[in-house]
């Protein structure tokens, strides 16, 4: 598989998990409020969390447009952004586990690890050259 389709790939499950839990948080906000990992985090408010779904939606977007347009500077940014509220997120939780048992805290931890790690692989196969380049398309040299 090339750079390219390795770097649309993760970028397409991304997208798609920030669909799935944009939509989830701002549709039914009690629902994912009982989720273990978010309900020790008290109090419940239905105005954040239909923001943070929103905002989860919006990133999606941005995502599924690198996703499409496989620009570099669209590509590089959705990543960064998406990494940004990553790490804020991981260490946020990071310093909340005390309510949660080990195993679900390491597990939770794993998760959020994941979500950090997959976006700065993909910076990293976005830095080669080749990752932007149409399949098939070769490089042309300049006239002398």
């Amino acid at each position: 598989m090339s750079r390219r389709a390795w770097l649309r790939a993760g970028l397409g499950l991304l997208a798609c998990a920030q669909v799935v839990l944009g939509l989830w948080v701002m549709l039914l906000p009690e629902l994912f409020w009982k989720w273990p990992w978010v309900s020790h985090l008290p109090p419940y408010n239905e105005h954040l969390l239909r923001d943070f779904g929103g905002a989860s939606v919006a990133l999606a977007v941005v995502l599924c447009a690198a996703v499409v347009a496989m620009e570099r500077l669209l590509v590089v940014t959705a990543l960064v952004a998406y990494l940004v509220s990553a790490v804020v997120h991981l260490l946020f939780h990071a310093r909340h586990l005390e309510p949660l048992s080990a195993a679900s805290g390491a597990g939770f931890m794993v998760l959020l690890g994941a979500a950090v790690l997959l976006p700065a692989v993909l910076l990293w196969v976005a830095a080669g050259g080749d990752a932007f380049r149409e399949p098939g398309h070769t490089a042309r040299r300049p006239a002398p």
